[in-house]
């Protein structure tokens, strides 16, 4: 009797340590969740040109915080830690809508749309019918075209861990057809930032979005971006015409300045002598990724900056990104930090579909049809190192 005592009593000693042990990893489970939640927060940001007021919203954890803007549904600013623990704001940007909207178009932050990037003489065809959209890109529509989703003042709501921006853009739009539903949902969870995209027609369409965010890794109102370090996962990229066309041909990287298989500093090879180099005026190319369009993330290209021992890792589901090095920057432009933006003191990663595919049938295609959803998502992962 004393030995069956002796044993319940060792069975319910244990017992209790266990709950305790449950109890205490739910506790801390918990606890790391909360620290990983991010707060939202919004704030008037300016107005536009009729008076409509421009909403800001900060999202913001204890390792990362970010503010967008209903205008243009931009990233504002990012706000990350060096390796010594001190927080800096790295995307460029202004501190107003009325700011974003003086001076020449930059694009800083913003979700281009309806189709990102580049359309050959803005003329594609769809479904038997030739479509013509606006051009403000010399002999090319650029980014959607002369009033394109970057000039909206998209429909704001709060949501967990973030803000959906939301935008109806009508039958003819800029030249597009169909009647197109977008949505751009942000959210921000511990140190990484996830944009979801996602759209609906009401008639046959073309749709690639995206974000133009222009990073300086050494912080906001940095000098260059040429030492930062930068490994893409692609072994072909779309070579360009005169006016930053798409060829339509795969060209493999190797043995080219366009090699970024292995970490590269930027300025490493970018005024080597090559005629795509100077057709780009520096890199402004689609780089086609590994994975191709994928419906889980996947590894896009990762960015490091031995100054400040920042890391970005850039996840996607799209199948290209377009690489810019702020080769149009030229100090015009004042940033929220007082600091002109000169020449390569920022650079883009624009996940992406192919610029012109429309015209390229050996490109993925950029067609939506009624009863399908466009869906893409890009997420920002930031780190540090030594």
């Amino acid at each position: 009797m004393k030995l069956l005592r002796a044993i319940l009593s060792v069975m319910t000693i244990a017992a209790s340590a266990h709950a305790s042990a449950v109890s205490h990893a739910s506790a801390d489970s918990h606890a790391s969740a909360v620290a990983h939640a991010s707060t939202v927060t919004r704030a008037p940001f300016g107005s536009l040109d009729d008076g409509t007021k421009v909403e800001v919203f900060t999202l913001k954890t204890p390792e990362l915080e970010a503010r967008v803007t209903t205008y243009g549904a931009r990233i504002v600013a990012i706000l990350s830690k060096d390796r010594n623990g001190k927080m800096a704001d790295v995307v460029l940007g202004h501190n107003s809508a009325e700011e974003y909207m003086a001076g020449k178009n930059a694009y800083f932050g913003t979700v281009p749309g309806r189709y990102a990037n580049r359309i050959a003489g803005g003329k594609f065809p769809l479904e038997g019918q030739t479509y013509q959209a606006t051009l403000n890109d010399g002999p090319n529509m650029l980014h959607g075209g002369v009033d394109g989703f970057d000039k909206r003042n998209w429909t704001a709501k709060e949501i967990a861990n973030g803000v959906e921006f939301s935008l109806l853009s009508p039958d003819g739009d800029q030249g597009f057809p169909g009647t197109l539903t977008a949505h751009v949902r942000y959210t921000l969870t511990g140190s990484a930032l996830k944009i979801a995209y996602s759209a609906t027609t009401d008639k046959p369409t073309v749709v690639n979005l995206t974000n133009h965010a222009y990073f300086n890794l050494s912080g906001e109102g940095g000098a260059s971006i040429l030492d930062e370090v930068v490994q893409i996962d692609a072994d072909k990229y779309t070579p360009v015409d005169a006016t930053l066309i798409p060829t339509g041909t795969l060209a493999p990287v190797a043995g080219t300045p366009f090699d970024f298989t292995k970490p590269t500093a930027i300025g490493a090879r970018i005024g080597a002598t090559n005629d795509q180099l100077k057709l780009g005026g520096g890199y402004d190319h689609n780089w086609v990724l590994r994975a191709g369009k994928t419906a889980a993330l996947h590894s896009a290209a990762t960015v490091f900056d031995p100054a400040s021992g920042r890391v970005l890792k850039v996840m996607t589901t799209e199948p290209g990104v377009q690489f810019y090095s702020g080769n149009f920057l030229d100090g015009t432009r004042v940033g929220k930090s007082g600091a002109k933006y000169g020449y390569r003191s920022g650079f883009c990663l624009e996940t992406q579909h192919f610029p012109d595919s429309p015209n390229h049938t050996n490109f993925p295609s950029t067609e939506l049809k009624p009863g399908q959803t466009y869906s893409s998502t890009t997420e920002f992962v930031f780190s540090t190192r030594k």
